[in-house]
């Protein structure tokens, strides 16, 4: 199974032109163990099958990996760590805070964090219109969180100068969440999923 698991991980990740070696394969592959685990107590994730969720978790959230522009990373309503712990574990360049306002989900990411050994990642238990930085975040990523209105709204305080806003979404049309900001919208292809998915890029004006 585990042999499996990583022969489909590595054809999904080279079909997206994201590379890994062994090692970090290995840690997204532990990363899902720990998710299934405390899955049974937490109801972390409603995908349990272990193929979809390296399809559906590691493929689909590192299929924003290319798109990632500067150094500090804020995902919003991370959840179970997604996109934020598949992303840490292969820009180790970067620094990321994850944000949730569910504890039961924050105390899992920051098993995970711990037991990753992640030094690039820190999760904060906390509302998004509560939460505050001085510093300001290069990229802001929001993955099954809100509306895109409801994302900007809550997030453009947050951003750093040149900043960018960049929300995962499945089928999406610019007049069902219209935004005074210009918005640009890159279909994202994940290896054995047929579900529409894009990514909205919203850059602030400056």
């Amino acid at each position: 199974m585990a042999q499996d698991l990583d022969r489909l991980l590595a054809e999904g990740l080279a079909q997206m032109g994201v590379a890994a070696d062994a090692g970090q394969r290995e840690r997204l592959l532990v990363f899902l163990q720990l998710l299934r685990k405390w899955n049974r107590v937490y109801n972390l994730t409603s995908i349990t099958d272990p193929a979809d969720m390296v399809r559906l978790h590691l493929l689909d959230s590192l299929a924003v990996l290319p798109h990632l522009k500067g150094w500090r990373v804020l995902d919003v309503g991370t959840g179970a760590g997604l996109p934020g712990i598949p992303l840490a574990l292969l820009a180790g360049e970067k620094d990321f805070t994850l944000l949730d306002g569910n504890s039961k989900k924050t105390r899992f990411v920051q098993q995970a964090i711990i037991e990753l050994g992640l030094r690039n990642a820190r999760v904060v238990h906390a509302r998004i219109e509560r939460f505050a930085d001085p510093e300001g975040f290069d990229v802001i990523l929001a993955r099954a969180f809100a509306s895109l209105p409801v994302i900007v709204e809550h997030t453009r305080r947050l951003l750093a100068p040149g900043g960018v806003i960049l929300a995962q979404k499945g089928k999406w049309a610019e007049q069902d969440s219209p935004t005074p900001f210009a918005v640009e919208s890159v279909p994202l292809k994940i290896p054995g999923v047929d579900a529409e998915r894009h990514l909205l890029s919203v850059t602030l004006p400056g």
